[in-house]
């Protein structure tokens, strides 16, 4: 035995570890429940603009007009709380990963009303980033007075691992995307023990969603049947069509931030982006707006009913809506307008083929648009087999990654890194340690 691990530090005690999954399996449904709050509040408020507002003026259920209105409305409204609200909404989403440091907690009522207008708005952005950055920043505050000497790197871990658990339905999102975290921990101990109390969390958040009837992404499609030689040249050819797509929106995003961001106050470029996302609503139709769960429900559920070029067009402006809502000052994650676009693209190629199967399809080029844009393949592959319909896949999606991967690996990220002008760039720091 060296003498480096002979002094090595013990693993954690496995009653220490029991302990701690008390507070894990709180931070997971407290996680899950704020999730749950936003997300009914959006659907109120939803149900209110788009269906209450426009039934009492008379407007048909598909108004262009209406559309163009509410997201010019939303686009001000966002602007005004990122201008106005303490803590300017916290960070611009454009410029953050899914799970970034605490914010202070005075960001967050800025920073929920700004994802509740957008969700409910029809922007197209998931909630998933400012939710994970809002459970995080309350977990951290009241965890760290009641349970000071919890490590905020653990309360961090434990919060995202919660609220990913509860965004995707299921604790296996979490365990993928806190592997590489977990592994980076200093320290002795099994993988399995760093991922242990992430896990509890997520899983608690999982299930207190499924518990509270909240939608998942059990989509209606037809299992993938068997796998063929020829499902791996179609899969990767699709997967490629999609990372080329979703590549193309990294290359966009920080030149069309920049843009924006040109015009320096939050209120004027929001409202200009709410109103481009307008006239994009407007000719795509609703099924192009929002964060896209449902919207890709519909469209796996009706495809039979949309020929080639339709599918195509909906997926090339719901990936020109991502770059305008990522870039105009609007909060939200890109993971779940990622899942549509790749399902639009895998539709459009069964609609020319149609002797692809539809679960192949649609799981590469899922699979694809979220490998370029979210660059996680642990993530990607999870998404691939959860929108293919069943496990069949995953052989296949295990191949389409070795290219796609060499595809993405040294392209430029969907994140804006050069400094961001204006009151939304900097919020306060939360403190050392953090």
């Amino acid at each position: 035995m060296t003498e480096q691990a002979a002094t090595a530090p013990a693993p954690m005690p496995l009653k220490q570890l029991a302990m701690l999954a008390i507070p894990a399996l709180i931070v997971g449904v407290a996680s899950a429940l704020i999730l749950w709050l936003l997300n009914t509040g959006a659907g109120l408020l939803e149900g209110v603009l788009w269906t209450s507002i426009p039934s009492s003026l008379g407007l048909p259920d598909d108004s262009r007009l209406w559309t163009f209105v509410v997201l010019t409305v939303i686009g001000a409204a966002v602007g005004l709380v990122v201008w106005q609200i303490p803590g300017h909404a916290g960070h611009d989403s454009a410029t953050t990963e899914l799970v970034a440091p605490p914010l202070p907690l005075k960001v967050i009522p800025g920073l929920a009303l700004a994802v509740l207008l957008s969700l409910a708005g029809g922007v197209s952005l998931g909630p998933e980033n400012p939710i994970i950055a809002i459970n995080v920043a309350i977990s951290v505050a009241l965890l760290g007075k009641l349970w000071p000497k919890i490590p905020p790197r653990l309360i961090l871990m434990l919060a995202a691992a919660g609220t990913i658990g509860a965004l995707f339905d299921t604790p296996v999102a979490a365990a993928l995307i806190f592997t590489g975290m977990a592994a980076s921990i200093p320290g002795p101990g099994a993988l399995f023990d760093k991922l242990f109390l992430p896990l509890v969390s997520a899983g608690a958040g999982a299930i207190t969603m499924t518990l509270l009837g909240q939608e998942s992404m059990a989509f209606p499609v037809p299992p993938y049947p068997q796998a063929h030689a020829i499902d791996l040249l179609t899969g990767t050819i699709i997967a490629a069509v999609a990372v080329l797509l979703g590549l193309a929106a990294a290359v966009a995003l920080p030149r069309v931030h920049t843009l924006f961001h040109r015009m320096r106050n939050p209120l004027i470029y929001t409202t200009i982006g709410g109103l481009v996302l307008g006239l994009l609503g407007a000719i795509g139709g609703r099924i192009t707006l929002f964060k896209g769960l449902s919207q890709t429900d519909q469209l796996l559920t009706n495809y039979a009913q949309y020929g080639f070029w339709t599918l195509l067009s909906f997926a090339l402006i719901k990936v020109v809506a991502l770059v305008i809502s990522a870039s105009a000052g609007f909060r939200g994650g890109r993971i779940f307008p990622a899942v549509f676009i790749g399902a639009a693209l895998g539709l459009a190629a069964h609609a020319l083929v149609p002797s692809i199967p539809v679960g192949l399809a649609v799981g590469c080029g899922a699979f694809g648009a979220t490998l370029a844009i979210a660059r996680d393949g642990w993530v990607a592959l999870f998404i691939g087999v959860i929108t293919s319909g069943g496990m069949t896949i995953l052989p296949i999606l295990c191949i389409v990654i070795l290219p796609t991967w060499l595809m993405v690996s040294r392209a430029p990220l969907m994140l804006v890194t050069h400094p961001v002008d204006g009151p939304a760039a900097e919020p306060e720091p939360a403190g050392k340690g953090a």
